[in-house]
């Protein structure tokens, strides 16, 4: 069964993140001078145990939070491209002979997948996409085939149409970050090009890190580190439920203490949980620095962290924003729209899909 991980164009349709805390969505359209135009986005949040480690629990509440979301965004177009967390997804490139008509491909494609996907493939759904020529030989290509369990894409496909939306694409996580990344670049001295750039994507429960060189993806992992650990740590010194604490973190009205014994404490672990990412990502590959650090996900915009990491890093560390170049809808506010773009690269890695 070929699913579009990789679509052809594709019409006009929303980006949809659905994450272990909240359900994103960006809406771009063609700016005026070309370039991207930010339609739109909306932010729902979500009960904590309707998706855990990735896979959806709570299917319901799930898409109750996906119509809030498309309720907020206030959009007319239900065409969506949702994403797989990668550890969902088994991928891997394999060179094959070039100038195969597509249907051999296919074949070829099905022949290769039974060799090294650990399911049954009536229980999998699988897609692939020609890379270019092998660098090896002008005669053969190199393909990336994905493939992931049916019922990992059918939940996230039933979330959405719960909520009364279609669901044209399903990408991966990391590919979608691998597309907005090449948005928020356009920050970085010379866009990054001949860089080695580290985005820290730092969620509720998990941090994704993604590491670029000159604009192509070399290294992703996660690691159980995000900012519910400062809810939970909150809750427990100020003895509230989670609910206020949530609330309590981002709009304040915290104790005086909070700053000193709770925030600080929390900044200086998430600092070194990013340099770990680092050092391990240069231990185990070629690239031996990180020129410039991106900050994305809820806790990026902490004031003060990027400070605190650059400090720790010794490199240039900023705050995503993949909507920096692009022209804003009148009626979004300039300031909510920088304060909340780092959380939204993955939605806005989807929301670029209409434009492949």
């Amino acid at each position: 069964m070929k699913f579009d991980f990789f679509s052809e164009r594709t019409p006009p349709l929303i980006g949809v993140d659905i994450s272990s805390s909240s359900v994103k969505m960006v809406e771009l359209t063609q700016g005026s001078k070309g370039g991207y135009h930010l339609q739109g986005y909306a932010i729902a949040s979500m009960a904590r145990d309707a998706v855990v480690d990735g896979n959806i629990v709570g299917l319901d509440l799930v898409a109750d939070a996906v119509k809030r979301a498309w309720k907020l965004l206030a959009s007319r177009e239900k065409r969506v491209a949702l994403a797989l967390p990668a550890t969902a997804v088994i991928t891997k490139k394999v060179i094959m002979q070039g100038g195969m008509r597509e249907e051999d491909m296919e074949f070829q494609v099905e022949a290769e997948a039974n060799q090294y996907i650990p399911f049954p493939l009536d229980e999998v759904n699988i897609d692939f996409q020609v890379l270019g020529p092998s660098p090896s030989s002008t005669d053969e290509v190199e393909v990336l085939i994905a493939a992931s369990r049916k019922e990992k894409i059918e939940d996230r496909v039933a979330a959405a149409e719960g909520a009364g939306l279609k669901v044209l694409i399903v990408d991966v996580e990391s590919y979608a970050t691998e597309a907005a990344y090449t948005l928020a670049a356009a920050e970085l001295p010379k866009s990054g090009k001949g860089r080695t750039v580290m985005v820290a994507d730092i969620g509720s429960v998990m941090t994704h890190v993604h590491a670029f060189h000159d604009g192509q993806l070399v290294h992703s992992r996660e690691q159980a580190f995000g900012g519910n650990q400062l809810t939970l740590e909150i809750q427990r010194r100020f003895g509230i439920s989670g609910e206020e604490a949530e609330i309590a973190k981002r709009n304040g009205g915290l104790p005086e203490s909070y700053e000193s014994e709770v925030l600080q404490p929390f900044m200086q672990s998430l600092a070194n949980e990013v340099m770990r990412s680092l050092q391990l990502f240069t231990n185990s590959t070629q690239y031996n620095k990180v020129d410039h650090i991106l900050l994305a996900g809820g806790c990026a915009t902490i004031p003060g962290l990027a400070a605190l990491i650059q400090e720790k890093t010794q490199a240039n560390t900023l705050i995503a924003n993949p909507f920096s170049q692009m022209s804003i809808n009148p009626r979004l506010k300039q300031q909510q729209v920088i304060a909340d773009a780092p959380a939204l690269m993955t939605a806005c890695g989807l929301a670029l899909r209409r434009f492949d």
